[in-house]
């Protein structure tokens, strides 16, 4: 190879690496504004509650206390029912939600006149602002002149204080939050029935299967990525949603309906216990991180078709 092929090649190669550090640049510079506003609003109030659940705060600054707030956050008695009410509201409302909204979506799967408008029945609740729907809650709700109370007094059943009984609190919020969002899961496993090939199932029926041998062989197996995908969105919407709560019951009658979020809020602007309430806010981070992951790698572990 001669000295002008060496030299081609060279420039050909600087070239290119010109062209990749050029390219490189331009994207950075593209990417900057929202890296800038990731690492404000993000990342910097993750590292500062860190911080904070390792600190006092008082008029002095700072004192930094170990894992003191952690010790107290895990002694109090409050820390631990809203725990517990956060597990059951979880169950009692992701599964629900799921179960019917799966069964919406295979039920309403073929494009007709009275099937479009079922899903738009299903999808009007998704479309009501939370804070709406638990004013309208609050009616259907109400004692003796509720809604709901109005159609069981019909059939003979006494008035029930639904909201207000510490008993049927938690189940009437379970009840409002099923009606909420199992319209909004319907629309994913519908998009995931879509993508499933026609062709599998006439092969099934071809081979004499069952509509409930097609569903636990071809359909349940190949909406595994879009269930692991909407139990992470369940729950997220579980752990930060307390719009409901706030309105309708304020944690109460004697903490039955406080979740942890909530109680994070009264730590941080009502007992002014910042130290108390970043401490439960990592807590309750890591076991939402911890049970996202546990679901993704359960579902999405041996997703295939089964003959």
């Amino acid at each position: 190879m001669t000295d002008t092929t060496l030299s081609g090649v060279h420039l050909a190669d600087s070239a290119r690496k010109s062209r990749i550090h050029e390219t490189f640049g331009v994207a950075l510079l593209l990417l900057a504004p929202s890296l800038v506003f990731l690492a404000l609003f993000t990342y910097w109030p993750v590292v500062q509650v860190a911080w904070q659940s390792l600190t006092v705060e008082s008029f002095g600054g700072a004192t930094r206390t170990g894992l003191d707030n952690f010790q107290r956050l895990f002694a109090d008695a409050r820390f631990a029912r809203a725990a517990q009410n956060n597990i059951v509201f979880a169950v009692g409302t992701v599964v629900p939600s799921i179960v019917l909204a799966l069964a919406f979506a295979v039920g309403l799967q073929e494009t007709t006149r009275l099937t479009s408008g079922l899903r738009t029945v299903f999808i009007l609740p998704v479309m009501i602002p939370l804070v709406a729907a638990s004013a309208l809650f609050s009616f259907i709700f109400q004692p003796r002149f509720g809604l709901l109370d109005y159609y069981l007094g019909s059939l003979g059943f006494g008035t029930t204080n639904w909201i207000g009984n510490p008993d049927l609190a938690l189940w009437s919020l379970m009840g409002l939050t099923v009606w909420k969002n199992a319209g909004y899961y319907m629309l994913f496993f519908l998009a995931g029935l879509q993508a499933i090939p026609d062709e599998l199932y006439e092969s099934a029926r071809v081979e004499g299967a069952k509509a409930v041998q097609r569903f636990r062989r071809i359909t349940l197996p190949l909406l595994r990525p879009t269930l692991a995908f909407v139990v992470v969105i369940a729950l997220l919407q579980v752990l930060t949603n307390v719009d409901h709560i706030i309105l309708l019951t304020g944690g109460g009658p004697s903490d039955s309906t406080n979740v942890l979020l909530y109680y994070i809020y009264q730590q941080a602007h009502e007992n002014y216990d910042i130290g108390l309430a970043a401490a439960a806010t990592v807590v309750t981070v890591a076991a939402l991180l911890v049970i996202s992951a546990v679901s993704l790698r359960t579902l999405e572990h041996g997703i295939h078709y089964e003959g």
